[in-house]
C-alpha cells in the first residue's frame, strides 16, 4: 500500500454513529473493560489472552502506523461515547479486498442498529476510499446479533466452515459473510 489513505482527522459519519480513527487517547479503563467482560468478549479472539492497557495501547499504536490495517472507533451519535470499533484490515491490494471485525462494547448500546450502521460507514470508506472490491467477515455460528447486522448492511453468507472454532461447550461452524462491490467488473 505504501501510504495511509485515511486520515486521523477524517471523521466518516453514519444515521446511528460516526468513525474516526482510534487514537491513544481512546485506550482507556473502560475499553480495557470491555474486553475483560464475558459477555462482551465471548466471540472476539482477544479473549484467548489476557489484556491490559499496555497491550491495547500497543494494538493501537501499530494500527495507526500500519498502512493495511484500519481500526476506527465507533461513536454513537445521540452522546459522542466511545462505544466500541471496527477494524478494517488486513487490506490486500492486489486482490482489492479485506477482513472486517467489530465489537460494540457498551452493553447498553446493543441492539440499537450501531454495529450495522459501523459496517455500512466501512464498507463505503473501504470502495470509495480505498478501492476495494469484496469485504468478508468470519463469525461464530452462535453469534446471531452480528450475522444479523451483516445481512442488515448488505452482506450475504458466503461459507461455512463446519466445526471450526472453539467454544467453551465444544466447536461450532464458522460463517464467512461478504460484500462484493456491485460496481466491480472482471
Amino acid at each position: 500500500m505504501g501510504a495511509r489513505l485515511i486520515s486521523t482527522e477524517e471523521v466518516f459519519e453514519g444515521e446511528k454513529v460516526r468513525l474516526r480513527l482510534l487514537n491513544m487517547d481512546d485506550c482507556t479503563e473502560q475499553y480495557l473493560s470491555w474486553l475483560q467482560d464475558p459477555l462482551v468478549n465471548q466471540f472476539l479472539e482477544t479473549r484467548w489472552e489476557i489484556q491490559t492497557l499496555e497491550k491495547i495501547r500497543d494494538f493501537a499504536a501499530s494500527t495507526l502506523l500500519s498502512d493495511t490495517n484500519y481500526l476506527f472507533a465507533i461513536l454513537d451519535r445521540t452522546d459522542g461515547m466511545h462505544v466500541g470499533n471496527i477494524k478494517l484490515g488486513p487490506i490486500n491490494l492486489y486482490h482489492a479486498y479485506s477482513e472486517l471485525s467489530y465489537f460494540i462494547g457498551e452493553r447498553s448500546r446493543w441492539g440499537l442498529g450501531l454495529a450495522t450502521d459501523s459496517i455500512r460507514i466501512v464498507t463505503r470508506i473501504a470502495i470509495e476510499k480505498l478501492n476495494l472490491d469484496r469485504l468478508q467477515a468470519g463469525v461464530y455460528q452462535s453469534n446471531l446479533s452480528s450475522c444479523r447486522a451483516l445481512i442488515k448492511a448488505g452482506y450475504q453468507k458466503e461459507a461455512v466452515f463446519k466445526k471450526k472454532l472453539k467454544r467453551d461447550l465444544g466447536r461450532e461452524d464458522h460463517l464467512y459473510y461478504c460484500y462484493a462491490n456491485p460496481y466491480f467488473s472482471n
